[in-house]
């Protein structure tokens, strides 16, 4: 498994060079990109594709040739194979076959943005991609609300704007972000500071292109603890409570408020509410 550069070609290891120039095959995400690095390396190994459209046929191939003595060096578009890229099939497999598994590390764009952040590094999580649809969203940041560490995800250029919207209705607008655009290329920029105002920031910008990695602050002290001055959310299950006792109709109207006051759908406020149960 070898980490390959996340921008800046010159973020490659001396170990890594050496083991795509040894090894007897590269499977590459997309063998058009991993070309661009091994052309500028003038490394000659023969490429092979495995993404995530293939890697359910291509996984067993590649062990076949492993056991027959091959060695494959597996990499990504960018950044370590295996975090939020394919890779985990492969060597899920090759580990049941008792095929050694090296890791060859490197760059990796969550750590590189975490670190140079300005939040705290000693407790944080890394969670991938925030979930495309705004309901799932919003129980994701929900479930982070009273985190005690930094929370880093992967987001999508298009959906930015709107995952920071997102944040601050459920976070709150005081609650610190950062945004980590293009790092390590040409255009790098960090944007660190409130939710609110980094949101307006970016709503001022005609558009947001680029790779982004989206940091999120712990909980400041009254959040973690929920003080004394801190409204109590109720769950689902007391709020169509609530809802039936105020406004007299049944637990389906009910449920039908619960869930448009939240930005989720009427089915994953019935699965939440099956939950608590």
């Amino acid at each position: 498994m070898v980490a390959t550069p996340i921008g800046n070609l010159e973020d490659i290891t001396l170990r890594a060079l050496r083991i795509l120039k040894e090894a007897d095959l590269i499977a590459c995400e997309d063998t058009r990109q991993t070309q661009k690095l091994l052309n500028h390396y003038a490394i000659t190994t023969r490429t092979i594709s495995y993404h995530e459209h293939n890697e359910m046929t291509r996984a067993p191939e590649l062990v076949k040739e492993l056991q027959e003595g091959a060695s494959v060096a597996l990499v990504t578009d960018a950044g370590m194979p295996g975090i939020s890229d394919p890779g985990f099939r492969l060597i899920s497999l090759a580990i049941r076959h008792h095929v050694p598994v090296v890791p060859i590390p490197g760059a990796s764009a969550f750590l590189a943005a975490l670190v140079a952040s300005g939040l705290p590094t000693d407790s944080f999580r890394f969670s991938g991609f925030l979930p495309a649809k705004r309901g799932e969203r919003r129980a994701a940041l929900e479930a982070i609300k009273s985190s005690p560490r930094t929370q880093v995800f992967y987001e999508a250029p298009h959906r930015i704007v709107e995952a920071l919207s997102n944040v601050v209705e459920v976070l709150g607008e005081a609650r610190h972000v950062v945004i980590a655009r293009e790092v390590t290329k040409l255009h790098e920029e960090f944007l660190r500071g409130r939710a609110r105002e980094v949101l307006e920031t970016l709503k001022s910008r005609e558009g947001v292109k680029g790779e982004i990695t989206l940091l999120i602050g712990k909980a400041e002290a009254d959040e973690a603890r929920g003080g004394a001055d801190a409204p109590v959310r109720p769950g689902i299950r007391e709020r169509i409570k609530q809802f039936m006792a105020e406004e007299k109709i049944d637990e389906k109207a009910a449920l039908k408020k619960v869930a448009k006051e939240r930005g989720i759908s009427k089915s994953e406020a019935y699965r939440e509410l099956q939950r608590s149960r």
